[in-house]
């Protein structure tokens, strides 16, 4: 289908009644807060954006740092050491220069290039990870890996902060949520089929083509995702405050000290990292009591495709109606959830070499996870406007980069307790972020 296809059936009537059936409203054009030339056109952005999250999200689920990266680097013989830094590096390098990316993106009257720009890097670096995988193995593998990725999580923070202001120039309030929950609901169903696939993966463990599919597919699904959002109709926003990157970085991060609901979300946020930093444990606790073959692997891919599918649409719906409460519910469940698992396997009889433990209770941190990703990322959308999305973004991010490199210190602790005490300490955090959340200004109306 060519271009001018493409974009001619995003802009078709049967579009518009597909925007109107899904958001379930008469009036399915409520623009309060975007102006009225991108008003027109809402329903074509959406579900372009939709879209492009749902390539974007079935690439990160395929290229998954926490399981299909870790376990390529086992296959590889890399030294544990590298492994450890797979989850700080991905997340941590698209966040901390995002106030220097900020001001790049603020002095472009159309932000999407931005984007596209990023999704190109993205498979740059992900069909780099391919080579790496059949090219090196040991310690090169580690170093070959990890450069690939951080050049991947530079690129990522491009995405984050373009995407999230066209987001809020294109769509309106009381739908932005549902552009990320149905995306990923649909991007679940295709990673539970390549969790299936890997079920019946009869391959060794350490046999590399498995990984080599996985990451080609993968960039090409960056690729795809460029080119979609190409496509997306935005007309051009202020330039200001984008002349001096390094003269501005001072004066954003005051807003810190300035803006108490922005700082409470900032704090807020950074507690309910947990339903991130706590999905590796989930795993090495797997680790001690399964072989990690493909089997495991696959099954722990199901389970984060699954936790997508029923989970993402309730996200998006929820989100719009108040993504404050989604943060308090989604991340309270985190905590409980790690709390459950210990108690569990320490507590209850269940055989704890049992395969179907860990990746059971991996879905549910991966449906809270989702929750709590949707939910901060709908509100601090909702919480600014105009220009100011763009610092909040970015100053936001940027502050949760160095946060969360300093909690990947909480590894550490695993040197000194067991992984269980690890996984506790971490559900503590995300029950005091969702208290902290409850303080939080509702932002939904």
């Amino acid at each position: 289908m060519s271009i001018g296809l493409l974009k001619a059936y995003f802009a078709s009537n049967r579009i518009e009644r597909a925007y109107k059936s899904l958001v379930d409203e008469e009036d399915a054009r409520v623009c309060q807060d975007i102006d009225d030339k991108a008003c027109t056109v809402v329903p074509g952005n959406f579900f372009l954006q939709a879209f492009t999250q749902f390539l974007t999200k079935l690439g990160d689920a395929v290229a998954n740092p926490k399981t299909v990266l870790a376990w390529l680097l086992s296959a590889l013989a890399a030294p544990g050491v590298f492994t450890a830094f797979l989850v700080p590096i991905r997340e941590s390098g698209s966040l901390i220069p995002q106030l220097i990316i900020a001001s790049f993106v603020r002095r472009q009257p159309l932000r999407k290039w931005t984007f596209v720009l990023g999704s190109f890097l993205q498979a740059v670096a992900v069909f780099a990870m391919a080579l790496v995988a059949v090219t090196l193995t040991g310690t090169a593998a580690g170093f070959g890996l990890l450069a690939t990725l951080i050049v991947f999580s530079l690129a990522r923070g491009l995405c984050s902060v373009s995407s999230k202001d066209v987001l809020g120039k294109t769509v309106p309030k009381t739908r932005r949520g549902r552009v990320g929950g149905w995306s990923a609901f649909l991007a679940g169903f295709v990673t539970i089929g390549v969790g299936v696939l890997l079920l019946f993966d009869l391959r060794e463990a350490d046999d590399t083509g498995t990984y080599l599919i996985l990451l080609a597919c993968a960039g090409g699904l960056w690729l795809m995702a460029a080119g979609v959002y190409g496509l997306i109709r935005e007309f051009p926003g202020a330039t200001q405050g984008g002349a001096n990157a390094l003269s501005e970085v001072l004066n954003r991060l005051n807003l810190i000290v300035t803006d108490r609901p922005f700082r409470n979300f900032v704090i807020a946020r950074s507690l309910l990292l947990c339903s991130a930093l706590s999905a590796p444990f989930f795993i090495m606790l797997a680790h001690e009591h399964t072989d990690g073959q493909l089997l495991v692997l696959g099954l722990f891919v199901i389970a984060d495709g699954l936790a997508s599918v029923v989970s993402a649409p309730f996200w998006g719906k929820f989100a719009d109606a108040s993504s404050r409460r989604v943060m308090i519910f989604a991340g309270a469940a985190s905590g409980l959830v790690g709390i459950a698992l210990v108690g569990t396997v320490f507590v209850l009889p269940v055989p704890p070499e049992s395969q179907w433990l860990y990746p059971l209770f991996f879905f549910f941190l991966a449906v809270t996870h989702a929750g709590v990703r949707l939910g901060r990322k709908t509100y601090i959308v909702d919480l600014a406007g105009g220009n100011k999305r763009t610092d909040y973004v970015s100053v936001s991010n940027s502050v949760i980069g160095v946060v969360l490199l300093l909690a990947g210190g909480i590894g550490a602790l695993s040197a000194i307790m067991p992984v269980s005490g690890v996984i506790l300490v971490l559900a503590s955090m995300g029950l005091a972020g969702a208290f902290l959340s409850a303080r939080l200004p509702e932002t939904a109306r």
